[in-house]
């Protein structure tokens, strides 16, 4: 019963994590798109602590039927979203895509409080027009002219979930009573990240618009490979190659004051952007195969971290972290010279992002570029 639940909640998770991104990119304005999109992340991280904090409680119930309230209380969000989906209007790209000039100008109108929008109108109609000749996504997407998007919808999860953020967030109160925490401890160290996950994420939102993605990607990369090497040498010096050794009390602080700062690192970088960037990045006509791309590598491989984890931890013991680690310096180079900035651009108007890249620009036609008269400057520095 169990595997049965957590198969049908994995439906219903995927169907989330497929449509929310692009829901809130279609929708946003340009100049906040990012804040905007970044509440999704934002809601994932309140939901991770409120279950820590609901793991902690329900532990203490005696009779050991607790995690069946714990279980049960993640229908209480499944309701909510249920019923408030009732209430969200579709998008304006949507309701062209299925014919409805007139509806879906006036939805742009609604959601932008301003019956000028013209501009942004056409251009929605016109990538909608293009979007109409193609009638396989799935083979289109393969397509050269698309190898930017394709790239960035497949590398991105994967970076995203070898930064080893899911070993921290899934194993933390098992991770920290392996390193010498006490059981209750170790779950209350896992609420204490929780909260540094909320509080990091709001980072992103107020900063995402103001100072761009790249900014962000690159700062928490390097961040994040400062205190998974830090907390490897403090694990390798106090554990060694045995796995065998005992942490004082300042040791197992400043552990967890390592862990917070990855974690920090991570909620305002490659934990929001992770999902932000692949959601706006791509064409209409390919957008909905993007982001199944997207949704389907972060979630396979946040299957297979979930899985090896545990065995990596017996075997590379303080070497696990170093491993991420290698990731982290990878992702880092792969977003200073491959990922272009997507503050600001309307998200109809990606081609001209890609277009003026030194590197993908090669790929993108020019009939694929939408004119206007606000030109984006070449990527010089990427």
């Amino acid at each position: 019963m169990l595997i049965i639940g957590r198969l049908m909640l994995g439906v219903g998770v995927g169907f989330a994590n497929q449509v929310v991104p692009v829901y809130l990119s279609e929708m946003a304005p340009a100049k906040v798109r990012g804040a905007l999109n970044i509440g999704f992340q934002m809601a994932i991280t309140i939901g991770i602590l409120i279950a820590n904090l609901v793991n902690y409680g329900t532990a203490k119930i005696s009779g050991g039927w607790g995690w069946r309230v714990s279980l049960a209380l993640a229908a209480v969000p499944a309701i909510l979203m249920t019923v408030g989906s009732f209430f969200l209007p579709d998008t304006p790209n949507s309701i062209l895509e299925r014919g409805h000039v007139d509806e879906a100008k006036k939805m742009l109108q609604k959601i932008r409080g301003t019956p000028n929008v013209d501009e942004e109108f056409q251009d929605l109609y016109d990538a909608s027009e293009a979007a109409k000749q193609v009638h396989h996504p799935w083979t289109n997407i393969l397509r050269g002219r698309y190898r930017p998007q394709l790239t960035m919808c497949t590398l991105i999860p994967f970076f995203q979930q070898f930064t080893g953020i899911n070993v921290i967030m899934f194993y933390a109160p098992v991770l920290f009573k392996t390193i010498g925490f006490g059981a209750e401890a170790s779950l209350m160290s896992a609420v204490i990240t929780g909260v540094v996950n909320v509080v990091a994420t709001l980072v992103s939102v107020f900063s995402v618009d103001k100072f761009g993605r790249r900014i962000l990607f690159l700062e928490g990369g390097v961040q994040m490979f400062i205190c998974q090497c830090l907390v490897g040498i403090m694990l390798a010096l106090k554990f060694g190659l045995r796995g065998e050794g005992t942490l004082t009390k300042f040791d197992a602080d400043f552990v967890l004051f390592l862990i917070c700062a990855y974690v920090a690192a991570f909620a305002w970088s490659w934990g929001p952007l992770g999902w932000l960037v692949p959601s706006e990045v791509c064409a209409l006509e390919i957008r909905s195969a993007g982001q199944a791309i997207n949704v389907s590598t972060n979630m396979i491989f946040t299957f297979v971290v979930g899985q090896v984890f545990l065995s990596m931890l017996c075997h590379f013991k303080f070497g696990l972290f170093f491993f991420f680690a290698g990731f982290v310096a990878v992702m880092t180079v792969f977003v200073f010279y491959m990922v272009p900035e997507t503050r600001n651009v309307p998200i109809e108007e990606m081609n001209r992002m890609w277009k003026a890249h030194w590197f993908w620009g090669k790929y993108i036609p020019d009939e694929a570029v939408i004119g206007s008269s606000n030109e984006i400057q070449p990527n010089k520095t990427a």
